[in-house]
């Protein structure tokens, strides 16, 4: 059996692998509903402060529906972080440290003490648009860069965490909630496969953006496989859209910093990958609208029945309209927050 991580189990842990000279503190970190992580504060034995971040991947994910996945899934994290970091600016991803295979673990580099997570600042009501940028400009960066790379698609064409824990409990599992969308569901879902286009993160909303003095830092590539990056693009606007609906006085204000990452992202993609990118973006941004509502992981911070019924039939609206921009989604969006959807 593997090593079970935790809080108390982290510092004799590293203490064991070497490295540290004393553990000074351990807690727990917000790794989702799939994984455990644990930040670690000590000194080094060669001497200098320590800040490392354990990550472990869990077998049976932290939600009410049953929820299994492979976790093996935590050894495609690391290799994508490994290779997408000489592809961009400093500091944009973390520094691997180690890695335990046996163990379904491997170690990075903490963030600096004042990091946040987009997430946490957009609830509060910050909007920047200077974080959206960077957000934006760094997606289409590593679209960019990964385009094409019959290497990569090689390495990085195995799908099957995503199909875990993107395809099943986002998609299919709202078409077995609304069986009348099931076909165009399950339509999507074949085009998706045939996609080899660049290097998908899977994740990349606003929790895995880590915001600091040193810029914007990308996390938690458990899902990162290589097929069609719209899907980031999509998945990004659709957690901005959400709390344009859950803060609805600021909703302008979110609904332009999704117009401002989209059209950041669309400035620096590769020729070839425009014609169908923003399009695609749409599509999949209405079924995973509706995913974080009726799907296996909804949106947490959306608990009134009245605005999750507001944003269920916007998505639905979505899905039957099939608009192929975003400012044709923004203006569906906009209808719906006034009531008229």
């Amino acid at each position: 059996m593997a090593f079970e991580l935790t809080a108390e189990s982290a510092g004799g842990y590293l203490r064991a692998r070497g490295g540290l000279a004393s553990v000074e503190s351990a807690c727990l970190l917000g790794g989702g509903v799939s994984n455990t992580v644990v930040l670690v504060e000590g000194v080094w034995a060669a001497g200098g402060r320590a800040r490392i971040v354990l990550k472990q991947s869990l077998p049976q994910l932290r939600v009410r529906d049953e929820w299994l996945a492979d976790r093996t899934r935590i050894f495609r994290e690391r290799d994508a972080i490994l290779a997408l970091t000489p592809l961009l600016p400093k500091n944009r991803l973390p520094r691997i440290l180690f890695a335990d295979d046996a163990n379904y673990i491997y170690a990075m580099e903490a963030a600096p003490p004042d990091v946040a997570d987009w997430k946490t600042l957009l609830l509060a009501g910050v909007c920047d648009r200077g974080t959206a940028r960077q957000a934006g400009a760094t997606l289409g960066l590593a679209i960019r860069e990964t385009w094409g790379r019959d290497d990569l698609a090689e390495r990085f064409g195995d799908r099957r965490a995503f199909e875990q824990l993107r395809t099943d409990p986002y998609y299919r599992a709202v078409g077995r909630r609304h069986p009348t969308i099931r076909p165009a569901i399950e339509e999507w879902i074949a085009a998706q496969r045939g996609r080899r286009n660049a290097m998908v993160h899977g994740d990349w909303s606003p929790k895995n953006l880590l915001i600091s003095a040193a810029g914007l830092t990308a996390i938690d590539f458990e899902c990162a496989h290589f097929g069609d990056p719209s899907y980031d693009a999509a998945f990004l606007t659709n957690h901005l859209l959400l709390k344009a609906f859950h803060r609805p006085r600021l909703a302008g204000r979110y609904c332009e910093l999704a117009r401002t990452a989209f059209n950041r992202t669309a400035a620096v993609l590769p020729r070839e990958a425009l014609a169908a990118f923003e399009a695609d973006t749409a599509r999949h941004l209405a079924f995973l609208l509706l995913a974080r509502i009726d799907g296996k992981s909804p949106v947490e911070y959306i608990v009134d029945k009245r605005t999750r019924e507001r944003i269920r039939l916007c998505a639905l609206r979505l899905i039957a309209d099939r608009p192929e921009t975003l400012t044709g989604v923004l203006q569906r969006v906009e209808s719906a927050l006034e009531g008229n959807a």
